[in-house]
């Protein structure tokens, strides 16, 4: 599959000023994502990502300023229309109910769905599509809640692929996840964006951002500090400062070879 491209960006931060209730949390963000296009965002915890993804995702009000997808604001968008421009892959989860892997990445399909209509045998085979990129298809069977936390973590990107959203939003997506199955994400997020899909994803290993992103925005006390190509924005000086650690020590991890200098 293929998305179509458009002149206008798929998501807009527009001086978004993000928090819950009176806190303040981030303050006049602005970016955005094209169509295709990979932009990481690195920052330490609690620095206010989680508070960004929510609010991009509709679930927190903007404090100011606005963000748009695909031009128009998220709190205008039906909640069905916007599904089927957004998707979410959150950090890996603890099943609760004893859903089959195939039922779980079924779920994405719901926002294609006529309201109260069954999957079709189409909606099947997409699914288990989408478990076959990541590598999973023999899982479909397994009940979610038997998988470890890395597999469960492949079944929440093969769901949120199941939408075929043009945006999708990466909470960690590679944290949980043994060598070999971040590789597999990363390539599939390189997928993703050869296919027309926007991606706003989050990591702490600045390694993935240098693999896979477009452009990379450093978030540090709720404000962008830099937005850019990955090797400008990147530098180990700015991550240095970014992460709280001495020059000596980032220069330390650039000869261990962990980071390119």
């Amino acid at each position: 599959m293929t998305l179509p491209h458009t002149a206008i960006p798929v998501l807009q931060l527009q001086q978004l000023c993000t928090g819950h209730g009176r806190r303040v949390v981030g303050q006049d963000l602005s970016l955005e994502i094209a169509a295709g296009e990979v932009l990481c965002l690195l920052g330490p915890n609690g620095c206010g990502k989680t508070t960004l993804f929510r609010t991009v995702l509709g679930l927190l009000a903007p404090l100011g300023g606005q963000v748009l997808v695909q031009g128009q604001p998220v709190q205008r968008w039906p909640r069905a229309e916007f599904a089927r421009r957004v998707g979410y892959v959150p950090q890996a989860q603890n099943g609760v109910f004893a859903f089959s892997v195939l039922d779980m990445v079924l779920m994405g399909r719901a926002a294609r769905l006529p309201a109260l209509s069954q999957p079709s045998a189409a909606d099947r085979a997409m699914a288990l599509q989408c478990l076959e990129r990541l590598g999973m298809a023999h899982l479909a069977p397994r009940r979610y809640t038997e998988l470890s936390g890395g597999e469960r973590q492949l079944v929440l990107i093969a769901r949120a692929l199941a939408q075929e959203p043009l945006l999708l939003v990466m909470d960690e997506p590679a944290a949980s996840l043994d060598f070999g199955n971040q590789i597999r994400v990363l390539a599939q997020v390189a997928a993703l964006r050869s296919q027309g899909m926007a991606v706003l994803m989050s990591t702490h290993q600045p390694e993935h951002a240098l693999r896979v992103a477009d452009r990379i925005a450093l978030l540090g006390q709720g404000k962008l500090l830099a937005v850019g190509a990955p090797q400008a924005t990147a530098t180990p000086s700015a991550l240095a400062a970014l992460y709280g650690i001495s020059q000596a020590e980032m220069d330390a991890h650039v000869r261990a070879g962990r980071l390119a200098g």
